[in-house]
C-alpha cells in the first residue's frame, strides 16, 4: 500500500507511483460508486479526486498562513508525508505500516534528486518543469513515467537490500592491486584513446568507472575534470541498476542449479522472414495446434479493451541501446566557483551480466550551461534584494556590477543567435528589463522589476532546456558506436580472466570470519569514510537460495533487519545532536560513533552537532549530503587544515561487557582506517 505523487498548485497531477495493493484499492474504492453498465474511471482520475483535496488544502493554507502540514495521518493508518519544492508539491503515503515518515520523507527527496539529475536547470522553472514532467503527448508522458517510477522502485530495492543504499556510501572492492591495475588501465589506455580519437564528436571524457553490481572496482577521473560528489555518483549506480538490474537470486544460488539454468550468452537477432515454401519451426507448430481443433474457436474481444492492449503494447519502452548516452546533470566545482546541475552524457556499456563499465563524457557546448547558471543567480539574487525592500544601488551590489551583468548578457544573446537556439522570447524580455531598469524614462531598480527577473529566469531556462534537454542546440552528440565497442572490448580483454572472481567477490567482498579471532563477540559493523563518501562492512546477501555467515533462516534476516533498524535509529540521535549511541536490545548490544580527524589520522576534539527540526531533509549523501554540511561547519574551527569525518555502527553479543565492546570499537576503527584509505580518484 504505497504511493508517490508529484502536483502542481492547480492540483495537477505531474507523476504518480503506486504499488499493486495501493493500485487495486483505489480501484475498489472508485469503481464502487459506478453504475451498473458503467465505465471504471481511469486511475489518474481516481488519483486526482482522492488527493485534489489534500492539494488545494495545502496551497490554501500557504497562501492564508505561511505555512502548511508536513505530515498526518488518517484513521484507516494511512501515513502522509508532505513537502513542497518551489511550486511543485511531494506526497507520498503509506498504507500497510512499512514505511514510516522518516523513509516516506527520504524517498520523496531521493525522487525530487533523481529528477535533477535527468532535467538539470530545468527544475528551477517551476513552468518549464510541469511541461517536462506532464508531455502533452500522451505517448511520451507514458515512457517518461515508466522510468521514473522504475528509478524509485530500483532505490528502493537497493535501499533494503545494499548496505551502500543504506547508509548511501559507495562500497569497493577490497582488492587493492586489481584495483590500482584497473585505475591505471582507465587512465592510460582507455581514456587516453577515447580522448584523443576523431570519433568522439568533440566529447570529453571526464570519468570512467567500472562497477560490480553496486560495488567500484575501478574510478578515474582526468585532470582537469571536477569532484563527482557522493551524492551524484549514488545516484548514477542507481541509474544503472534500473538499466541493468542485478540478479541477486541466481547470482546467490547454488552451483548445481547455475549449471540448470545458464546457457550461452544470447544477443537478440530478429528473425528473417520466412521466404516463400519455407516456415519457421514455430510455424510448423502453430499449424499443427490449428489442425488438432475439431471447431474454430472464436473469440469476441470489447473494442476498448483490445484497443488499450494494442496501446500498451505499443507503449512499452524498447530494451536500452547501450550507444545511446544518457543525459544527465551533475555537480561540477571549477577554478570559476559552484555550478551545479551541468550537463554530461553517460554511457553505460554492459560488459558481462552485473559488471557494467560507465563513462562519463563533456559535452561540447556545456559552457552555456556554465553561463546560464551565473545569469540565473545574478537575477535570483537580485529579485531577493527586491524582495527584501532594498531598491537602487542596494539592489545593485555585489559581483558582478549590474554592468557587467548587462554586458556580459548582451554577448551570451549575440552568440546564441548564430547557432539554431532560438532566442526571441529571451531577447524580448531582456530588452524589456533593460528599458525599466537603465533608462530614464523606465521605474529603475524598484519592485516592479520582480515580474521581469522572474521572466528572465524562465526565459534563460528554457535556452538551456533548447540546449541540453530538447537537443536543440545541433542534434544530439555521441561517441561514435565503432568507438563504444572499441572501449568496452579493451576492458572486457583485461577483465576476462577476472570476470568470476569479481562476481562472487562482489557478493562476498568482507568476511566477518578474518575478525572473529581478534573481536569475539562481534557480529557485524559498519564503517563509513563520509569525507570520501566511502563505507566498508562484511556481506550481508541473505537470500532463500543461499547461505550466509550468519546462516541460513530466521537468524540471518533477525540480525539484518537488527541492523537496518540500527541506522534509522542512529539517524533519529543525529537529527537530535548526538554522536555517540549505545543501547541494549535484547541479547545485542549497538554502538554508534561518529567522530572527527585531521590528515594525519588524529582525533579531533568533538563538536556539539546541530539540532535538526522535524521537517529538515533526511541525513544522508544521496538526496542531500548532511555530511558535507557538518564537514563545512567543523572546519570554520580548524582553518587550513584538512578535516575528515567518520562514522562506526557496531553489533555485539550483549554477552560481552560494555568496556570490552568499546575497546573493541576503538581498535575496529584504527584496523579500518588503512583499507579506507584505496584511492578513490
Amino acid at each position: 500500500m504505497k504511493c508517490l505523487l508529484i502536483a502542481s498548485e492547480s492540483a495537477e497531477v505531474l507523476f504518480h507511483w503506486t504499488d499493486k495493493e495501493y493500485e487495486l484499492n483505489l480501484q475498489e474504492q472508485y469503481g464502487a460508486f459506478q453504475e451498473e453498465g458503467e465505465r471504471p474511471p481511469a486511475f489518474e482520475d481516481s488519483i486526482n479526486t482522492l488527493f485534489a483535496p489534500i492539494i488545494i488544502s495545502c496551497s490554501t493554507m500557504v497562501d492564508r498562513l505561511g505555512d502548511s502540514y508536513t505530515c498526518f495521518s488518517t484513521e484507516n493508518n494511512h501515513t502522509y508525508v508532505l513537502h513542497q519544492f518551489d511550486e511543485c508539491l511531494y506526497i507520498a503515503v503509506n498504507g500497510d505500516g512499512e514505511e514510516g515518515e522518516n523513509h516516506l520523507k527520504r524517498k520523496i527527496y531521493v525522487m525530487k534528486k533523481m529528477i535533477d539529475v535527468l532535467f538539470g536547470m530545468v527544475t528551477l522553472s517551476s513552468t518549464l518543469l510541469r511541461k517536462e514532467l506532464r508531455p502533452q503527448d500522451t505517448e511520451q508522458r507514458t515512457r517518461l513515467w515508466k522510468q521514473l517510477q522504475s528509478l524509485l522502485e530500483t532505490y528502493s530495492r537497493l535501499r533494503e537490500k545494499d548496505q551502500s543504499f543504506l547508509v548511501e556510501a559507495v562500497e569497493r572492492l577490497i582488492h587493492p592491486t586489481l584495483c590500482e591495475q584497473c585505475i591505471e588501465f582507465l587512465e592510460r589506455r582507455l581514456v587516453q584513446q577515447i580522448n584523443t580519437s576523431v570519433e568522439r564528436a568533440g566529447e570529453e571524457v571526464l570519468h570512467a568507472f567500472i562497477l560490480v553490481h553496486t560495488k567500484l572496482l575501478a574510478f578515474y577521473s582526468s585532470r582537469n575534470a571536477s569532484n563527482l560528489t557522493s551524492s551524484d555518483l549514488l545516484a548514477l549506480i542507481v541509474m544503472v541498476q534500473d538499466l541493468y538490474p542485478s540478479n541477486i537470486d541466481l547470482d546467490d544460488s547454488n552451483p548445481e542449479d547455475v549449471e540448470n539454468t545458464s546457457g550461452p550468452e544470447i544477443f537478440y537477432t530478429p528473425k528473417a522472414s520466412p521466404t516463400d515454401g519455407q516456415s519457421s519451426p514455430t510455424d510448423s507448430a502453430s499449424s499443427g495446434r490449428q489442425e488438432d481443433r475439431s471447431t474454430p474457436v472464436f473469440e469476441f474481444v470489447d473494442p476498448d479493451i483490445q484497443m488499450a492492449e494494442d496501446s500498451l503494447q505499443t507503449l512499452q519502452a524498447p530494451p536500452p541501446d547501450p550507444a545511446t548516452p544518457c543525459r544527465v546533470f551533475l555537480e561540477v566545482t571549477l577554478k570559476e566557483g559552484f555550478y551545479p546541475m551541468m550537463p554530461h552524457s553517460m554511457y553505460c556499456l554492459p560488459l558481462w551480466p552485473g559488471i557494467t563499465l560507465v563513462l562519463l563524457t563533456k559535452i561540447p557546448n556545456s559552457s552555456v550551461a556554465t553561463s546560464v547558471y551565473s545569469f540565473l543567480d545574478a537575477f535570483a539574487r537580485l529579485e531577493k534584494r527586491l524582495s527584501e525592500g532594498q531598491e537602487g544601488s542596494a539592489a545593485t551590489r555585489g559581483q558582478p556590477t549590474i554592468q557587467d551583468l548587462r554586458s556580459k548578457l548582451d554577448k551570451f544573446i549575440r552568440a546564441l543567435g548564430t547557432s539554431d537556439i532560438q532566442t526571441s522570447h529571451l531577447q524580448s524580455v531582456w530588452t524589456e528589463f533593460k528599458n525599466k531598469a537603465f533608462t530614464r524614462a523606465g521605474t529603475g531598480f524598484t519592485k516592479d522589476l520582480l515580474p521581469w527577473c522572474r521572466s528572465m529566469k524562465t526565459q534563460l531556462c528554457a535556452v538551456y532546456r533548447q540546449c541540453f534537454i530538447t537537443d536543440g542546440g545541433g542534434g544530439p552528440q555521441r561517441l561514435s558506436p565503432h568507438l563504444q565497442e572499441r572501449a568496452l572490448t579493451m576492458v572486457q580483454e583485461k577483465l576476462m580472466d577476472w570476470k568470476d572472481f569479481l562476481l562472487v567477490k562482489s557478493k562476498r567482498n568482507i568476511t566477518m570470519v578474518s575478525y572473529l579471532e581478534e573481536f569475539p563477540g562481534l557480529v557485524h559493523f559498519i564503517y563509513v569514510d563520509r569525507s570520501a563518501g566511502q563505507m566498508i562492512a562484511p556481506s550481508l546477501n541473505i537470500t532463500d537460495r543461499a547461505n550466509s555467515e550468519l546462516g541460513k533462516g530466521p537468524l540471518a534476516h533477525f540480525i539484518k533487519g537488527k541492523v537496518w533498524s540500527l541506522v534509522d535509529t542512529t539517524r533519529r540521535y543525529l537529527q537530535k545532536g548526538h554522536s555517540t549511541v549505545t543501547l541494549r536490545d535484547g541479547d545485542y548490544y549497538f554502538c554508534y560513533f561518529l567522530w572527527f580527524e585531521n590528515e594525519s589520522g588524529y582525533k579531533l576534539e568533538v563538536m556539539d552537532l546541530p539540532i535538526l527540526s522535524d521537517d529538515s531533509a533526511p541525513i544522508g549523501m544521496l538526496a542531500c549530503d548532511y555530511y558535507k554540511k557538518l564537514l563545512r561547519l567543523y572546519s570554520k574551527s580548524h582553518q587550513g587544515e584538512v578535516v575528515k569525518c567518520y562514522e562506526l555502527l557496531t553489533v555485539h553479543l550483549g554477552v560481552i561487557a560494555a568496556d570490552y565492546i568499546l575497546q573493541h570499537c576503538s581498535q575496529l576503527a584504527r584496523k579500518l582506517w588503512e583499507p579506507s584509505r584505496i584511492p578513490l580518484l
